[in-house]
């Protein structure tokens, strides 16, 4: 009985995580710009590799191999996010600026030769 549901819980965050994987990869498909893209993906691949982690987590139980999954959690938690920033940064530095609705672009501060917005602006 707990190993029917233990198993049922495990499917249900396994393909909660694929059908986000799914949908980030639309978003990049169907997003118009690059920063719009960098969130689909960015929030979808933190959410999905989440979600995938915690059932394979449960359905291993108690073992090596679920450390091993949380510490690969832990890692994946600080890392993509901040890979996210560092591509949006890049972007900026470039001088790829943000669309809006109007598409005109998003008034944004200039940035200096270190990659910090200046201070005169």
């Amino acid at each position: 009985m707990v190993e029917t549901m233990l198993t049922a819980v495990s499917g249900v965050f396994l393909l909660a995580g694929g059908l986000f994987g799914i949908m980030g990869g639309i978003g990049l498909l169907r997003f118009p710009d690059f920063y719009t893209r960098l969130h689909a993906a960015g929030i979808t691949d933190t959410l999905c590799a989440f979600l995938i982690i915690v059932g394979l987590v449960i359905q291993a139980g108690l073992a090596l191999v679920s450390i091993k999954l949380m510490l690969i959690l832990v890692f994946m938690v600080f890392t993509a996010p901040t890979a996210s920033h560092a591509l949006a940064r890049a972007g900026m530095a470039a001088g790829d600026d943000p669309g809006t609705l109007e598409g005109e672009p998003a008034p944004v501060a200039p940035l200096d030769s270190s990659g910090e917005p200046s201070s005169n602006s």
